[in-house]
């Protein structure tokens, strides 16, 4: 899809038919401002139903840092997908480092976490990312990540 300024977007259809995760890993909802493989943004609901939240922690929910991170990661491979046209293909993205990772604010239920990634390095297996997540413009996390694009997957 593309918007009203000419950026593309991926609802959560799109989004299925590019990254294979599901539920209760499937941590983000839209991605908005697609730039080619450039930058995107994504936007994940964060809500008290989420599995992690009934041990992370009873009594005070807070989504694990480890899952923001992730959910950078997942934007990323949309906007690569998008940009690259892989709908519908079979391929995997997997981590291979994650750098420069801070943690700033909870998130909570009830939060839309707005996840910011930028391409560092553009490749056609290897590339770089630069992520941060934001909750009501106040800083949640960034990190930077590399992540391994496997179009032999099956």
């Amino acid at each position: 899809m593309t918007d009203a300024e000419g950026m593309k977007t991926a609802d959560i259809d799109l989004i299925q038919r590019i990254i294979p995760h599901r539920y209760p890993f499937l941590l983000v909802d839209r991605v908005v401002d697609i730039d080619g493989t450039n930058s995107a943004t994504g936007l994940k609901n964060v809500s008290f139903n989420e599995p992690h939240f009934q041990g992370h922690f009873p009594g005070a929910p807070i989504m694990p840092g480890v899952t923001i991170i992730e959910a950078m990661a997942q934007t990323a491979a949309v906007m690569v997908g998008v940009a690259r046209d892989l709908a519908d293909r079979d391929f995997l993205i997997y981590f291979m480092a994650i750098d420069k990772c801070k943690f700033r604010r909870k998130v909570v239920p009830g939060d839309v976490l707005k996840l910011h990634v930028e391409t560092r390095r553009d490749g056609s297996k290897i590339w770089k990312f630069k992520g941060r997540a934001e909750v009501e413009g106040d800083l949640a996390a960034e990190a930077e990540f590399t992540a391994m694009i496997d179009m032999s997957a099956t």
